[in-house]
């Protein structure tokens, strides 16, 4: 008996439930002629200011700039240490080193987030700020330090408590983000208005709305930085939708623990976890991706490698649970397009490697 594919990621499906609404809006920004910021903007800004509970956010042109802003924004530079966790997508890394600041790689949690003990233990006299990532839709622990907190919020858009507990957090809105747009975008978050402000005109070239001028702010150099309103469009048209997504994402984990029980151990969630990605251990990982696509169905490595690899971090420690989670990671589809009849085939085929 032949089955459809399962696809890992269904952005077609997903645009499909919200196409009428997505497409007028981006019509409706097209035939404004207001192609750059303007209320478009204003709203999707808003909109995810809502969702985290906190007073700003601003749009930029995606989550690796709103790290690497939001690290500018708290003042840090060339030179300074930034603790990271060891597993995250490799822009975590990369946008301390688009500053000239040092990633100082620690080890993670069981749950694939910053251990805040080891952070802490790696905190020295050069260390500026530590950017714990809420990896997976988890939620990373609180951290209980005087230095600046930049939250990695990139897979964490719809946690419950949201996924800002420092100063500030950058967001991502690539396509496969669970609030994703139809390119790149991204947002900084925070609770403060001196931080917002920084971080918009360090968008836009220095510009400061309130004295119609450029002018430099502080030591950080400014750029075009902007999130476009047909991304903002695209994802206003979504945002209805992510409590329904996000609970269906919350029930298929749930069958997929089931499932599994016996056969692979699921990589534990925090409460309140939005399930960006549904991830399993397994020892035979590669084995068991290349069995899952013979019987049509996709996965995904998240991540092999850990950012102590990236050239210019330091790693002052080993890193054991990162090494272990990079090793047997393995992501399974969990989305819209998926039914609980796939879910159950997903299972058999793990059972039956």
């Amino acid at each position: 008996m032949s089955h459809r594919p399962i696809a890992m990621i269904d952005l077609a499906a997903r645009h499909a439930e919200v196409a009428q609404d997505v497409e007028s809006r981006v019509l409706a920004v097209l035939r404004s002629g207001h192609w750059v910021g303007g209320p478009v903007v204003a709203e999707a800004e808003a909109a995810l200011a809502a969702r985290f509970g906190a007073a700003f956010a601003v749009g930029v042109n995606s989550g690796t700039d709103a790290l690497a802003l939001a690290l500018q924004a708290a003042d840090v530079g060339p030179g300074d240490e930034v603790v990271v966790p060891a597993l995250s997508f490799q822009a975590t890394a990369g946008a301390v080193l688009m500053l000239g600041a040092v990633p100082v790689v620690v080890d993670v949690t069981p749950e694939a987030t910053l251990d805040p003990a080891l952070a802490l233990q790696a905190v020295t006299d050069r260390t500026r700020a530590i950017v714990p990532v809420h990896l997976f839709g988890n939620l990373a622990p609180a951290l209980h330090t005087d230095l600046v907190v930049i939250d990695d919020s990139a897979q964490a858009v719809g946690c419950s408590p949201p996924a800002l507990i420092g100063l500030a957090a950058a967001v991502s809105t690539y396509p496969t983000k669970l609030w994703g747009s139809a390119g790149d975008g991204g947002f900084v978050v925070t609770q403060h208005a001196h931080i917002a402000d920084k971080v918009r005109r360090l968008g836009h070239h220095g510009y400061d709305a309130r004295s119609n001028a450029f002018q430099t702010v502080g030591s950080a150099h400014a750029r075009n930085s902007r999130l476009d309103p047909i991304q903002a469009a695209v994802l206003l048209g979504h945002e209805p939708r992510l409590g329904p997504r996000i609970a269906h994402r919350q029930h298929l984990a749930r069958l997929y623990d089931e499932g599994l029980c016996g056969i692979a151990r699921a990589l534990p969630r925090t409460a309140g976890s939005s399930v960006q990605q549904y991830c399993i251990l397994h020892p035979e990982r590669d084995r068991a991706r290349v069995h899952l696509a013979e019987q049509g169905i996709g996965s995904r490595v998240y991540y092999d490698y850990t950012l102590d690899q990236t050239p210019g971090t330091v790693c002052r420690t080993a890193t054991p649970t990162a090494d272990l989670l990079r090793s047997q990671l393995l992501a399974l589809p969990c989305h819209l397009g998926v039914s609980e009849l796939d879910v159950e085939r997903v299972c058999d085929a793990l059972r039956a490697l």
